[in-house]
């Protein structure tokens, strides 16, 4: 992620920097900060010592005609990195919400967006499939092996997905948000005495 500056063009109009992106405040977008508290309780029980990723807002050079101009939100490291597309895809010429309305939908994307940031920043394959030891990627729960992330016939909730072993037998692992119950005996009892010292328990 980079930071860019642009010029306007004729007499008395300088660099203009654009303006800084910002983190997400509280509420401001319910469904997305939702999602990535889910896709978080996946990162910390696979990822133990990672801190949680945050939502961040680039807010663009300008607002576009009418005025209304939330920013484009992405999933990104808790100093403020990212990699990838952003999370909500909306556009104004479409008359697109500002929030996609499924939940299922925005769970997917946001943990999608979430595997490229760790992938990208930290250079390291997530989540990874404990049976097979490949990466996995979010998508429907029992899609086929052929699905892609525009089809229209899968409804299942998200779940991470590991397309399996040189048979190609593909399976869901763990709805998204339920990695840690896949986790080995020892892992698991390490992730709740972490949790109850967290919560200030024993």
């Amino acid at each position: 992620m980079s930071y860019f500056s642009y010029d306007r063009i004729g007499p008395g109009h300088g660099r203009q920097p654009l303006p800084e992106p910002r983190p997400v405040e509280p509420g401001e977008w319910p469904k997305l900060e939702a999602a990535l508290a889910v896709v978080n309780r996946d990162l910390t029980a696979t990822l133990p010592g990672q801190d949680a990723l945050v939502l961040m807002v680039d807010p663009g050079p300008s607002l576009p005609p009418g005025g209304i101009d939330r920013g484009q939100v992405h999933v990104a490291m808790p100093d403020g990195r990212w990699h990838g597309n952003q999370v909500n895809a909306w556009d104004p010429e479409e008359d697109d919400p500002l929030e996609p309305d499924d939940e299922m939908t925005v769970l997917r994307v946001v943990a999608d967006a979430a595997q490229e940031t760790v992938v990208e920043l930290l250079w390291q394959v997530w989540p990874i499939c404990g049976e097979h030891k490949l990466g996995m990627h979010a998508r429907p729960a029992g899609t086929a092996g052929d699905w892609y992330a525009d089809a229209t016939d899968a409804a299942g909730p998200p779940v991470w997905w590991c397309r399996g072993g040189r048979d190609g037998a593909s399976h869901d692992v763990a709805p998204v948000g339920e990695l840690a119950a896949t986790l080995p005996g020892k892992q698991r009892r390490a992730l709740r005495r972490t949790e109850r010292k967290r919560d200030g328990g024993r």
